[in-house]
């Protein structure tokens, strides 16, 4: 009966679904692994991983195809030495009990690939203002290669989902942890996985599992998460459970056996994934965030390619209440108002 009245509700949500909005893609170029949070003044706020990986930038618009030439401040950067000194990557900025929060990933100076998880605070109602302190080290229970944390509420609850390495693993592999969040800056009781790579989808070029986000939606919990190397096999996974379940429990959760967002060669789209999940401004449709390229064939090594261009597109959702992310879309810069490369290119900060 439960199942039968999400299926009737998903259905008369179907029926009276506002047009889609228009989305002018890219919405900010060179900008990776894309975060963005619609606050209650209306903004929303942006970050993303800079192709530099040595700061974490903000900028805010009241309309997603501004963001591209929003302003930006980069409100902090990283250490000369020691930790937090080498690939700033992923920051997600969450506004928790009145405060800013800017979760984030760094490796040290002198030991690049030593990455853990950082948090960044800030007490004024306006991020662009007030200090933002270092909160130091998000601790998940030891001490391995781990990246790409987020939070979400389920009920009254608050979570923390990240990307680790396990512990006292030889292979080289990357798994999605949850826990609860005691705090904004620290977890409670020990974490579960919830997913390693198996499939063979995911493990192309490297056995990942990373950049996981949740969204809450007709009594369920859609977890996705992206996978592969980061060229044009990175793609996009989903988890599954039900918002009533015991979330910790590892069994609550059932992955989906293919990947639900992919390349798209017609559209001209490569490598989607790393998302995040926002809505119009008016909460009434829900919009997938997220990076791809705009070519299939890259020189040298991914991770050094600077065109991971932030996009986004409605969610369509399907009669039995489960999303349906489709295909990355083709571009669609906005005539007249695009920003051109010189603009682009100092935007990044390179000169």
């Amino acid at each position: 009966m439960k199942r039968l009245a999400l299926t009737l509700a998903a259905i008369l949500l179907m029926s009276n679904a506002p047009a889609a909005p228009v989305l002018h893609n890219p919405l900010v170029p060179q900008r990776a692994d894309p975060h963005v949070t619609l606050h209650s003044d209306g903004y929303y706020y942006f970050t993303a991983t800079v192709p530099e990986y040595d700061r974490i930038e903000l900028r805010r618009a009241k309309d997603l195809n501004d963001l591209g030439r929003a302003e930006v401040k980069t409100i902090w950067r990283q250490h000369a030495t020691g930790p937090m000194g080498a690939h700033i990557w992923a920051p997600e900025i969450h506004h928790i009990d009145g405060k800013w929060y800017v979760y984030f990933t760094a490796g040290q100076a002198e030991k690049p690939w030593e990455i853990r998880l950082y948090v960044l605070e800030n007490a004024s109602a306006n991020p662009f203002q007030g200090e933002w302190i270092e909160r130091g080290q998000l601790k998940t229970g030891w001490e391995t290669f781990s990246l790409d944390a987020t939070t979400f509420i389920v009920g009254k609850q608050r979570y923390l989902a990240w990307t680790q390495r396990p512990p006292a693993l030889d292979k080289q592999l990357t798994a999605i942890y949850l826990a609860k969040m005691d705090t904004p800056l620290s977890i409670t009781g020990p974490a579960v996985m919830l997913s390693q790579p198996e499939l063979a989808w995911e493990k192309i070029g490297f056995d990942v599992n990373e950049a996981p986000a949740a969204l809450v939606k007709h009594g369920r919990v859609f977890m996705t998460y992206s996978a592969s190397k980061t060229d044009a096999n990175y793609a996009m996974g989903l988890l599954t459970a039900d918002a009533g379940a015991d979330l910790m429990n590892p069994a609550s959760w059932k992955k989906s056996p293919t990947p639900v967002f992919v390349s798209s060669a017609e559209n001209g789209q490569y490598g989607p994934g790393h998302n995040a999940f926002t809505t119009t401004p008016d909460g009434k449709t829900d919009i997938l965030l997220y990076h791809a390229r705009n070519y299939r064939d890259i020189q040298g090594d991914p991770l050094h390619d600077p065109n991971r261009n932030t996009r986004a597109q409605p969610i369509q959702w399907r009669v039995d209440g489960t999303p349906d992310f489709g295909v990355p879309v083709a571009d669609q810069p906005r005539q007249g108002a695009g920003v051109d490369k010189k603009q682009r290119l100092n935007d990044s900060g390179i000169k």
